[in-house]
């Protein structure tokens, strides 16, 4: 097995630390995600960072989307039924989870930094234990999957 790990951009957040960190730390809140993937708005605020292309591609390879306090699942073709469950919360600052169900086991930290009262930065972190084989199919798309989330993730209203 080999252990890699990506890490996303720093992005800058325009609400407070403790308001994204309430937000995300209960997973119920996000799901207006799978809401959005058809919202027209949505789309023109990734225009630049995802391709017309990778956009109906995500929208087509993720369905199936529920969401519990401690939990995200979906369907994800081609691997199929993926959960990330939150393992651990340290208030304000970072969120880990974890797969559960999963063909690749995964970690997913989201750190949280103020920058001033009313805003914040993000940086996501993945780890991934995969073997040689996975690892040629999947490095890729990961690398550039943590990018991706952490733009969505940035830009959620964490004030409504």
């Amino acid at each position: 097995m080999s252990k890699l790990q990506f890490e996303s951009q720093i992005k800058a957040v325009p609400y407070a630390q403790t308001c994204v960190y309430a937000k995300l730390a209960d997973l119920n809140n996000l799901s207006v995600i799978k809401d959005r993937f058809s919202d027209p708005s949505l789309r023109q605020a990734m225009e630049g960072k995802v391709s017309a292309d990778q956009w109906e591609q995500m929208s087509e390879r993720i369905q199936n989307m529920t969401f519990t306090t401690d939990a995200v699942s979906c369907t994800v073709s081609p691997l199929g039924e993926i959960s990330l469950q939150i393992i651990e919360r340290d208030e304000p600052k970072c969120i880990k989870f974890e797969t559960v169900n999963s063909p690749i086991h995964l970690n997913l930290w989201i750190q949280l930094l103020p920058t001033s009262d009313g805003t914040s930065k993000m940086k996501l972190t993945v780890g991934a234990d995969l073997n040689p084989f996975i690892k040629g199919l999947v490095e890729k798309q990961l690398r550039e999957g943590v990018e991706k989330l952490a733009d969505m993730l940035a830009m959620i209203p964490y004030g409504a």
